[in-house]
């Protein structure tokens, strides 16, 4: 059986890791657990993207060449990717001889095909942005998209023929319903199709810092076309192609579902399944920039509240897909309420019971007749459907309920009563209330790893050795 692909996007090394890749990161992780729990395997792409004009800039900045500076910042990704236990199969790099042997083939099989062709562009580039700006979206010589000065640039250019899959891309989104993911963004992509697709500019000979095109080496290949490929790279010699989601940040949600796709067509390769764009977080309510001073470093937060706390706040926070605000007052709250109140109370309660009342060695079975029986039972199909929709916050709120409805009964059924006047009872209820630890150990595995260990191991020892969140001020 080919694996679930899953890829996240190549993170561009002009800068250390912040909030919004460790979210997708750790998005596309819990995913892929999932994946190789229920279907047998699943194989995680992540990786970074080395080429173009920032990383040049930002390696003089620094006093060094693009390859050190690149060596660098790959290693704060990977340190912070073990950090959050990210359990990618494979980390790319534009800059590796895989990469660029399979780029400049595509590059020299699309202009033998006449799909890439030269001629000259003359139009506004944003650098920060890595993208070309029509004039109709330049407004007082700034970026659509991040406000930066745009530079106007004339050269000889080698382009795609994007204009000649506009219709061909219509079609594609009208046939696959789920390749435009969450469905309510499809419609700014669908429109953006159909008011027309000009031919793109795929070769600079001002930028020094890429991957040299075939045969016209004065030419390096635009850091779009480029990057993209890396899903194919990687997938070279693997039974995984197609790609069943591809999950990026909105702000590049165009480039992976009208050009990818069109260079895609052009090869004749399957295309992805699904792109999913996630939305962006703002900081206490402000866009995130060092500038600022509230650029959010997730190594900040997972050494104060710890990684499993980290990746649980920043899915279970706001819907994935749309936008949310990040403070730290917030994840306080949560880490307190939900982990430390909710779970962590649950699982110490339980264990002392089971001790103080003998039934260390007592099964897990639920079916007592508690509101716990039924919903274990109703559990699988509704958390599995928000799983495989990439719904984390609500395949979360799924768990909390069990957590929620396990509290509940423990107060309502009173165990501590029990042991003096139905011990029968007794054992019925704490068995009710072991199997919806189970459950809750089995499937926060997905969203937290370190803290679904934890809980089994207890649950094997039959004690509680210390405090699986304990409260924070």
């Amino acid at each position: 059986m080919k694996k679930f692909y899953i890829t996240t996007p190549l993170y561009y090394v002009n800068d250390k890791p912040h909030l919004g890749h460790s979210y997708t990161t750790i998005a596309a992780d819990v995913l892929a657990r999932y994946y190789r729990a229920r279907s047998g395997d699943a194989f995680l792409l992540t990786g970074t993207d080395e080429h173009g004009s920032k990383i040049e800039e930002a390696s003089l900045k620094h006093g060094s060449t693009p390859v050190e500076w690149a060596d660098s910042i790959v290693g704060n990704f990977k340190g912070l990717w073990k950090r959050l236990n990210i359990s990618y199969d494979d980390f790319i790099r534009t800059t590796e001889p895989r990469h660029i042997k399979k780029v400049q083939e595509v590059f020299a099989k699309l202009l033998e095909s006449g799909d890439i062709y030269k001629g000259r562009y003359s139009g506004w580039y944003c650098v920060s942005c890595e993208a070309f700006c029509a004039d109709a979206q330049v407004i007082d010589g700034k970026c659509p998209d991040c406000a930066r000065q745009v530079s106007l640039v004339e050269e000889e250019s080698y382009f795609f023929k994007l204009s000649k899959y506009q219709d061909k891309i219509i079609e594609h989104y009208e046939k696959n319903p789920d390749f435009l993911k969450p469905s309510w963004r499809a419609a700014e992509m669908k429109n953006f199709v159909k008011s027309g697709l000009k031919d793109l500019s795929v070769s600079r000979t001002q930028v020094k810092w890429g991957i040299p095109v075939p045969g016209d080496e004065k030419h390096t290949i635009y850091v779009w076309f480029d990057a993209l490929l890396n899903y194919l790279s990687a997938s070279e010699g693997r039974d995984i192609w197609p790609c069943d989601i591809h999950f990026v940040g909105k702000e590049i949600f165009k480039f992976h579902t009208v050009i990818w796709p069109a260079i895609l067509m052009a090869l004749g390769v399957t295309l992805p399944k699904t792109v999913f764009a996630h939305g962006w977080w703002t900081v206490n309510g402000e866009k995130m920039s060092k500038s600022k001073g509230n650029f959010v470093d997730p190594n900040v937060f997972i050494d104060k509240y710890g990684c499993d706390a980290y990746r649980y706040f920043v899915l279970r926070q706001i819907p994935f897909g749309q936008d949310g605000d990040f403070s730290e007052s917030c994840l306080l709250e949560r880490y307190n309420s939900d982990l430390a109140n909710n779970l962590g109370n649950l699982v110490s309660r339980t264990l002392s019971m089971m001790s103080k009342y003998g039934l260390k060695n007592l099964r897990a079975s639920s079916g007592s007749g508690t509101p716990i029986g039924a919903a274990v039972s109703a559990f699988a199909p509704k958390f599995y459907l928000a799983m495989e929709n990439a719904e984390f916050g609500a395949a979360l709120s799924h768990i909390w309920e069990i957590i929620n409805i396990t509290n509940k009964t423990i107060d309502s059924e009173k165990p501590w009563a029990l042991a003096k006047s139905d011990p029968k009872k007794l054992e019925q209820v704490m068995s009710d209330i072991l199997s919806a630890l189970v459950l809750i150990a089995d499937n926060l595995r997905f969203f937290m790893p370190e803290t679904s260990d934890r809980i089994k191991k207890i649950l094997e020892c039959g004690e509680v050795s210390e405090p699986l969140f304990p409260r924070l001020q």
